[in-house]
């Protein structure tokens, strides 16, 4: 990394910082998620950063890939565990984090699955996956097995009396690029690549007291550009055009289309462009038995001898 390169990185983990601070203090029992989100990316805007990808806000059950579709009606209520996934980028250098609330007092009892919710479970939850956050780093410096960074989050969660979630990862991230090819585990597994110095990562243990695996679900708000593709209707081919040049490779939202100007017949042009696989569809993420999850993230460059959070 160039001092110039770690440079815009703190720049975006700072925006990042700030925006996570103030919707964490923002974030209320009868809020809009669709008002969070907004709040979120044009709080990232006004602070010279742009978006890394659409916010999650993922609620209880539901564990990632969930953000606001057009005129969403859903409101955070008393008692929800909410997991706000942000990112910024400035110049395309990626800053991710995520931080998990409770909403309202939450002192009451509430049903996700076949489980039921306290206060002091839902806190210990979130408590652990800070913690596991904070394993996690400990154990990022140049030279370690990302394998060894797996077992040590999965270690921890265990001790806690739970699961991380298995098959989700921190990845990491390259200039214009989200999930850059490395995938961080939050459980052991036999990975013996090394982290060099100057790997960015973004770090993520989700916790939960479920199987401590997510499935899809099939809902889609949230997409990539894949590649170019032959498209027979006009409207798809010019979405495609305006996707690849205001987003490149970075995830977006449907939502964000409504503003595009001169963006006719929306609908039939994102269909044509899923089915012909120009664009990649993220689903929304679902622990498989209905359980409830907390996240925490942090996005840290790799030094030798440990590493640098630019998110804290």
């Amino acid at each position: 990394c160039s001092d110039v390169m770690i440079e815009m990185y703190q720049k975006a983990g700072q925006i990042v910082k700030d925006v996570r601070e103030l919707a964490v203090s923002e974030v209320h029992e009868g809020m809009k998620v669709l008002s969070l989100v907004n709040l979120i990316e044009s709080e990232i805007m006004k602070r010279g950063g742009f978006p890394a990808f659409p916010c999650n806000i993922s609620i209880n059950e539901v564990t990632a890939h969930y953000t606001s579709p057009a005129g969403d009606e859903t409101i955070l209520k008393d008692g929800d565990l909410v997991k706000i996934d942000l990112g910024a980028h400035v110049d395309g250098f990626i800053a991710d984090s995520a931080t998990s609330v409770i909403i309202g007092s939450g002192d009451g009892h509430y049903q996700s699955g076949d489980k039921v919710y306290t206060l002091e479970k839902q806190t210990k939850l979130i408590e652990t996956a800070n913690q596991a956050l904070e394993v996690a780093i400990s154990n990022v410096r140049a030279g370690v097995e990302v394998g060894k960074i797996g077992e040590a989050v999965e270690e921890y969660v265990k001790s806690q009396g739970f699961l991380p979630v298995a098959n989700l990862t921190g990845h990491s991230m390259d200039q214009w690029i989200l999930h850059s090819g490395l995938s961080i585990p939050n459980v052991k597994e036999q990975n013996h690549h090394q982290l060099e110095e100057g790997d960015i990562l973004a770090i993520e243990p989700f916790v939960t007291d479920g199987i401590g695996v997510v499935g899809d679900m099939k809902d889609t708000f949230i997409f990539r550009f894949l590649r170019d593709r032959p498209l027979r209707l006009a409207p798809a081919r010019k979405l495609l055009e305006v996707i690849k040049l205001k987003y490149a490779n970075l995830p977006f939202a449907q939502r964000w289309l409504n503003e595009e100007p001169g963006i006719r017949q929306l609908k039939p042009a994102m269909r044509q462009l899923i089915s012909s696989r120009a664009i990649y569809p993220y689903h929304v993420l679902r622990e498989k038995s209905g359980a409830r999850v907390a996240q925490a993230e942090h996005t840290v460059i790799v030094e030798s001898d440990g590493c640098r959070v630019i998110t804290q």
